[in-house]
């Protein structure tokens, strides 16, 4: 059965949280979540404690199954979850370019130099002013590409996304965001980003959250319109899919709240953000095939193409 591919879900960012909810995505065919371990007001050592949690009880979970390399993905049971992780901003580093290593020993496969706004390796999505990749944002991705993680432009701003995409030497991705031209959204991406991230092999994942698909519509129909999208304008082999599924939405909605400052009326307007559950997220193949896609474009879109990123970037 086909590879289901999600780059990016949240767990709570808790040391004692359940990572029971991921099972949630069972089906019978091969699945790789990739969970998020920290964001811009996480230290070093806040990331690595939520790792270490998550990593000790994926473990022993019935169902899951940690997913660090690309023979762990390929070859795991039917039926069983794997899972990597990924950070959603460069905050967690504490400034050190030297913890990346340590973050990839520990699962980390993607990361995100900036979340919404700037901060020393760029700009951020909601920043008034855009200046793109810091020279200390260069260095980061360099490093990233040495030990295995993979660049990801998902709430950068436009330049820096482009600029980490013309500094990298391997695939950059996009690992949750929609198309800006089929729903105008600060979060989601133009199509000149589409463009260059495909440009170097990489991959846009379009997510399935309600204020990027659409007015907080997070339907198969919403989602297929912007990979219909995606797909016309950087082909088939640069598209795939990330549910961004906030298991800690509760949490979400009252950081949303109690810090107005870190987001804007973008993510308000259309009330409480709705989410694509993943249990409609997982039957995504089966509406894709019942609209005409190909065998081979849906195995592509779920997780083929997410995969041989992976092949050329993981750690061996």
């Amino acid at each position: 059965m086909t590879l289901l591919w999600d780059q990016h879900a949240c767990l709570p960012l808790q040391p004692d949280a359940d990572v029971g909810p991921l099972t949630r995505f069972s089906r019978s065919g091969a699945t790789l979540v990739s969970v998020n371990a920290g964001y811009s007001p996480h230290s070093f050592a806040d990331s690595t404690r939520l790792l270490e949690h998550f990593s000790t009880r994926i473990a022993e979970h019935p169902g899951l199954r940690l997913g660090f390399s690309v023979e762990d993905v390929e070859i795991g049971p039917a039926g069983t979850i794997s899972v990597a992780f990924d950070l959603e901003d460069s905050a967690p580093l504490d400034g050190d370019l030297a913890n990346l290593q340590t973050f990839a020993d520990l699962g980390v496969r993607t990361m995100l130099p900036t979340y919404n706004h700037a901060n020393p390796a760029g700009s951020g999505c909601l920043d008034a002013n855009d200046h793109g990749l810091t020279s200390w944002g260069r260095a980061l991705v360099a490093e990233m590409n040495a030990v295995g993680m993979v660049p990801d432009g998902s709430h950068c701003s436009p330049r820096t996304g482009l600029d980490m995409c013309e500094v990298s030497t391997l695939p950059v991705v996009y690992s949750h965001s929609c198309m800006r031209s089929v729903w105008d959204h600060p979060r989601n991406i133009t199509d000149d980003q589409a463009r260059a991230c495909a440009a170097t092999g990489g991959v846009v994942g379009i997510t399935g959250v309600g204020i990027f698909l659409g007015p907080n519509t997070p339907t198969l129909d919403a989602m297929t319109r912007h990979l219909e999208y995606a797909a016309e304008l950087v082909g088939i082999d640069h598209v795939g899919i990330s549910a961004d599924h906030s298991f800690d939405a509760d949490d979400f909605l009252s950081e949303i709240a109690t810090n107005p400052h870190l987001f804007d009326e973008s993510y308000t307007r259309w009330g409480p953000i709705r989410w694509m559950p993943p249990e409609t997220f997982t039957t995504l193949g089966a509406h894709l095939s019942q609209r005409g896609w190909s065998d081979d474009d849906v195995a592509a879109v779920l997780g083929g193409n997410f995969l041989r990123v992976a092949r050329q970037t993981w750690p061996a």
